[in-house]
């Protein structure tokens, strides 16, 4: 794993880098999280296995940890892990504990991805639990993208 900040970003190592559009970072809350979901928007938390534990998810959310417990990220490996139920052409929605990493991914979604839409949670988990919205259990859904080896 490389630091995420460093040269990966500007090295121009993700061969579709040059070519990515760059699309606006949209910050929501929760009601607007709520209703991008109804309308099948996909949500990806960001966040480490023990905060999912800790706090639960959003229910429906895919589980792909970013950074590791140290900052470090491998963008193109987490880009493929993400693969199967995203599109750089669909909007997505990302979330973490308070909305600070999730800023990050989503720049990077938006500007070295070339995501065309993309929704970052401000408060993050912390702030929908905070606003008495329920939360699921992460057990299964940490079961599945581990036999799937997309967490």
């Amino acid at each position: 794993m490389r630091p995420f900040f460093a040269p990966l970003l500007l090295s121009g190592s993700l061969a579709f880098a040059s070519l990515a559009t760059h699309a606006e970072v949209i910050d929501i809350d929760n009601a607007e999280l709520a209703q991008l979901m109804q309308q099948g928007v996909p949500v990806i938390d960001i966040r480490l296995q023990a905060e999912w534990e800790e706090t639960g998810i959003v229910a429906g959310s895919k589980l792909n940890t970013f950074f590791d417990e140290r900052g470090y990220a491998d963008p193109a490996a987490w880009l493929e892990k993400i693969k199967p139920y995203t599109k750089a052409d669909q909007p997505v929605i990302v979330i973490c504990r308070t909305g600070n990493r999730t800023r990050a991914v989503s720049r990077f979604l938006s500007q070295q991805a070339g995501y065309a839409t993309v929704y970052n949670v401000k408060a993050g988990i912390k702030g929908w639990i905070q606003d008495n919205l329920p939360v699921a259990p992460a057990t299964p859904e940490i079961a599945a993208c581990r036999s799937a080896g997309t967490c």
